[in-house]
């Protein structure tokens, strides 16, 4: 792969995650990149900036479709390549995902469970759910055993470092010398004109909600989808892996993080308001936090955030994308919603794919939607 991009020209719009890793894998490959932001190089306004970065896909496969937990099952085995090669470390885990919950909430439990088991039938490279009795919760988690006497175990699953990624990208972008043009805003629209890049590629999330919903794209419908999130100084906690606790009005999820950081969420609001986080969210959070080990009531609030998270009609991530003889061709990319970490590897591939090939197969196994920039699906086979 790495002939098909020596010497081309790409222009990267948006320095999210998706733009960096795109940028980074490019430039890698010997592609003449230049990365384009509106914000600075802290990705402060970014939607990865404000996410636990869980690997979940079982977990997942509670709420969302087949083939995102299948681009997440892609995705795990990839993280730790890209991570290993990267300069700077960056904290990646793969100790599985816990779930707990109330005894009032036996029976939601075991409703869940049962999901994850019959989605455990239909896809055989997801790991069983394992049942813990008090013994084997105490073996796996011992800081959580007091309060609850069973639990699930999904082995595999993992997480990484949301930020510490997002620095270790732009270190690898500064190690390759690619210009990053850091708050100027721009329209992929421009630098297709210019004819300096052979192909423009559109990373922007919601910034490029205008183009993704202009009249030839009305049915793509890009919205934000509201997110909040505490992140907590816990040294009274050991948690040794993400954890979810099942409740019917806030599931939450725990993720730690090194030196005794924990990144708490649950809330997912169709809006797309980023004002602070209300004292309803921070209270059923915290409460909630505190229920499943009690050393969090000394916990420090070092952040609560809150952010949007580009989503698309039918909540699953799309590549679009536009040849045109007079000017660079144009690639669209978003709609990651709440798996961006999940199942960014996957779109990385299937992009590269297409990029070189005109074609995905990748992209046709995982059943990523590949369509034409005036939204008439393609088969990814069919692409160029």
């Amino acid at each position: 792969m790495s002939s098909s991009f020596a010497n081309k020209k790409f222009a990267i719009v948006g320095a999210g995650l998706i733009g960096r890793l795109l940028a980074v894998a490019l430039a890698k490959r010997g592609a003449q990149v230049e990365l384009f932001e509106k914000g600075g190089s802290d990705a402060f306004k970014s939607a990865a900036r404000i996410a636990a970065a869980m690997l979940a896909p079982l977990a997942e496969s509670a709420i969302t479709e087949d083939n995102v937990v299948r681009m997440g099952i892609h995705s795990l085995p990839r993280w730790k390549q890209l991570i290993s090669e990267l300069a700077k470390p960056v904290f990646f885990q793969q100790e599985g995902t816990l779930i707990l919950w109330h005894r009032q909430d036996a029976s939601e439990a075991e409703r869940f469970a049962s999901h994850l088991e019959s989605n455990c039938s239909r896809n055989l490279n997801l790991s069983k759910p394992l049942h813990l009795d008090s013994q084997s919760l105490a073996k796996i988690e011992p800081s959580v055993a007091e309060r609850f006497t069973q639990g699930l175990y999904l082995p595999n699953e993992g997480q990484l470092d949301n930020r510490q990624l997002l620095e270790a990208l732009l270190v690898e972008l500064t190690l390759m010398k690619v210009p990053c043009h850091w708050s100027q805003a721009i329209e992929p629209e421009t630098l297709r004109k210019n004819q300096q890049f052979e192909w423009v590629i559109d990373c922007r999330g919601l910034g490029a909600k205008a183009s993704w919903n202009s009249a030839e794209n009305s049915n793509k419908d890009l919205r934000g989808i509201r997110g909040e999130v505490i992140r907590l100084y816990a040294p009274e906690v050991k948690l040794h892996r993400p954890t979810r606790l099942i409740h019917p009005r806030y599931p939450i999820y725990i993720a730690p993080k090194e030196d005794d950081v924990y990144v708490v969420g649950a809330t997912e609001i169709e809006s797309e308001d980023m004002s602070p986080m209300s004292v309803r969210s921070a209270m059923e959070l915290l409460s909630a936090t505190y229920t499943v080990h009690s050393g969090f009531a000394e916990a420090r609030i070092l952040e609560m955030a809150t952010q949007c998270r580009p989503t698309l009609k039918d909540n699953l991530p799309e590549i679009c994308f536009d040849h045109a003889s007079n000017e660079a061709s144009l690639m669209m990319i978003n709609g990651l919603y709440r798996h961006g970490f999940m199942i960014s590897p996957a779109i990385l591939d299937c992009a590269l794919e297409i990029l070189s090939d005109g074609a995905s197969t990748t992209a046709m196994n995982l059943g990523l939607k590949v369509a034409s920039a005036v939204s008439i699906p393609l088969e990814a086979s069919v692409c160029a």
